[in-house]
């Protein structure tokens, strides 16, 4: 068994395993404003690792998907100088326990696919401005945090580290991911109505979500996180007045802090303050406990 790293993203590296797989290890990083901060979120990395476990779970015969495992048990067989190389700077395997994921070896698709139920971030300000958002026909005198008239599929370009994502329509989605631009389509609205009914029932609100898809033997597949705290806004059904900006229980909460700062949003960060830290990985252990009925095991 080989294994060799490849790639470090924000907030993951990625190694190969072998020839036909990848071990993805979620590491507390968090980014926000394509910059990532100085100050790790405790538990992060496996917030988002156990949540992407639990969505695939239940999408389980619906689509394809890229992950093996993230038990921790198939992470400690691995051999003693493979966990060595996976490890953290300091050498301990137990830091991956909880955050790592062994994946089937996937070609990622040029697009992210995002699914909006109500009009808030990006969407709301330009609504907000132009009185349209992200192409969408949407009727006059919508506000914030209003649930759209129906899920929206607004894909985006994949931007490079540093660089913004670029909102496209289908016609340049398709022109990008070729005929799976479709199926990633369709594929995202039933994945978010499917979340978003489960998580209506447990009190929460998806307010919007963005996938990744790539295709694994031929076939397109969900791969990378999955309706998580960095990747979803998540609000309770109780605290959401239309007109209102809900309390968030996702990176918006850390978004929020940093927009009350005098910061310009480029490189170097701010230090954030060890209560926003605390604060921050409590709502993502919160969220999980909400979403997924069970405690959090770590």
């Amino acid at each position: 068994m080989t294994v060799s790293h490849i790639a470090s993203g924000k907030v993951r590296e990625m190694f190969a395993l072998d020839d036909d797989k990848l071990v993805l290890v979620t590491t507390d990083r968090l980014s926000a404003y394509d910059v990532v901060l100085a100050d790790p979120i405790p538990d992060r990395g496996r917030v988002l690792t156990q949540m992407t476990a639990f969505w695939l779970d239940r999408f389980d015969g619906i689509v394809a998907h890229h992950l093996l495992s993230v038990d921790d048990g198939d992470v400690k067989a691995l051999p003693r100088d493979v966990l060595e190389s996976l490890a953290d700077a300091d050498g301990d395997p137990e830091y991956l326990l909880g955050r790592t994921m062994i994946c089937r070896r996937a070609e990622m698709l040029p697009i992210e696919a995002i699914v909006r139920g109500y009009l808030y971030g990006s969407a709301w300000r330009e609504y907000r401005d132009t009185g349209q958002a992200v192409g969408l026909d949407l009727p006059a005198g919508m506000k914030l945090a209003e649930q759209l008239p129906r899920p929206a599929f607004t894909p985006s370009t994949k931007a490079e580290i540093g660089l913004h994502d670029e909102n496209i329509d289908m016609a340049r989605a398709r022109e990008l991911a070729g005929a799976a631009a479709d199926e990633v389509a369709a594929l995202s609205l039933d994945l978010y109505g499917r979340a978003a009914e489960l998580a209506a029932e447990r009190g929460i609100i998806i307010a919007d979500t963005k996938f990744e898809f790539g295709t694994v033997d031929g076939r397109v597949a969900l791969c990378d996180e999955v309706l998580t705290p960095d990747s979803s806004r998540f609000w309770y059904t109780r605290e959401w007045t239309p007109g209102q900006d809900p309390p968030a229980l996702d990176k918006q909460f850390v978004r929020t802090y940093l927009d009350g700062t005098d910061w310009p949003k480029t490189p170097p960060p701010p230090a954030l303050p060890a209560d926003v830290v605390a604060a921050t990985r409590a709502r993502y252990v919160e969220v999980y406990e909400a979403l997924t009925a069970s405690k959090f095991p770590y």
